[in-house]
């Protein structure tokens, strides 16, 4: 350097991601599940500063959810069997949705359910309440009753079937959130893209299960659980990088991100955002971290924007 010259900063830079026509002010989203409906983690953060929300599961009517034991902690993971506990669309569009307008975020609201018929029909009212709705996270992990309780995440027609009713009632801009326990997730995934999906999030939690050896029995009442956490991050990671290659449209990956460092692998892989669950739990803070410490890393190595990280192109 030239004595007496003035080192340069490299440029602040930007963080926005736009997704299926949604811009987000950065790749950082709250996960289904993990952050309620935008009050329960009120003065833990500055929820302002987040990307999204996505809410909790969202059925059409109110669900009370799964008796027992609900959440077990693995070695680098967390087991959960909620069973979808919600107060119903109505009632969140009534008492929670206003609120969550105020924050700021973007406002995803994550739907599931037991037939096609209650997912177009959730759908539709949620279609209704735009602009207050951002995006549906479309949810095809939940049993499909009417198939004899397969998940309608695990077959290419039964996941075309559902998403393309949903596309149908609603003009909202559509992610579908993928099962990894899907025998082909690529086959999946462009059955979802083909019926109509604008975006994909992966993944959901892995099947699993936990035994009291106490007890004698299973840990959970319905036996198996969503294993989740940073011990599947690394497969995460792998089904993202897989998925980039398979479909053209956007993705926002998940599972076990827990760092900056984390974050940045998933978009380097592909992934036009992330969303962040357990690890709030912990760290309440976590996300606000991660965003940061994704802003640093991108003006240290002189990034302009998110795209110039997705090495798997």
């Amino acid at each position: 350097m030239v004595p007496g010259a003035i080192e340069s900063r490299p440029p602040e830079p930007d963080l926005s991601a736009l997704i299926a026509g949604v811009k987000f002010r950065n790749p950082v989203i709250a996960a289904s599940g993990t952050f309620g409906y935008g009050r329960e983690y009120a003065g833990l953060l500055d929820i302002g500063s987040l990307g999204g929300i996505c809410t909790k599961g969202l059925t059409l009517n109110a669900r009370t959810g799964n008796t027992g034991v609900r959440l077990w902690e693995t070695p680098t993971g967390l087991l959960n069997s909620i069973g979808l506990e919600n107060p119903g669309i109505h009632a969140f569009i009534k008492h929670e949705l206003p609120h969550l307008n105020t924050l700021g975020p973007v406002v995803i609201v994550n739907l599931s359910g037991a037939s096609v018929e209650e997912y177009a029909e959730g759908a539709r009212l949620l279609n209704e309440a735009s602009p207050a709705i951002g995006m549906i996270e479309l949810n095809i992990s939940c049993p499909n009753v009417k198939a004899g309780g397969m998940a309608f995440g695990l077959d290419p027609g039964a996941a075309a079937r559902v998403v393309a009713e949903v596309r149908r009632a609603a003009s909202l801009p559509l992610m579908v959130k993928l099962s990894p326990n899907a025998p082909d997730l690529a086959a999946v995934a462009r059955a979802c893209r083909d019926a109509g999906a604008d975006a994909l999030s992966l993944v959901n939690t892995f099947k699993a299960m936990a035994i009291d050896i106490h007890k004698k029995q299973p840990v959970f009442d319905r036996t198996f659980a969503g294993l989740s956490g940073p011990c599947i991050r690394p497969i995460a990671l792998r089904m993202v990088w897989e998925l980039h290659r398979a479909v053209e449209i956007p993705i926002v990956g998940m599972g076990g991100i827990a760092s900056a460092e984390d974050a940045l692998e998933f978009l380097m892989a592909g992934a036009s955002a992330v969303q962040v669950g357990s690890a709030t739990f912990s760290r309440p803070g976590a996300m606000t971290e991660i965003i940061e410490g994704i802003r640093s890393y991108m003006q240290k190595n002189r990034f302009a924007c998110l795209q110039d990280m997705n090495i798997n192109l």
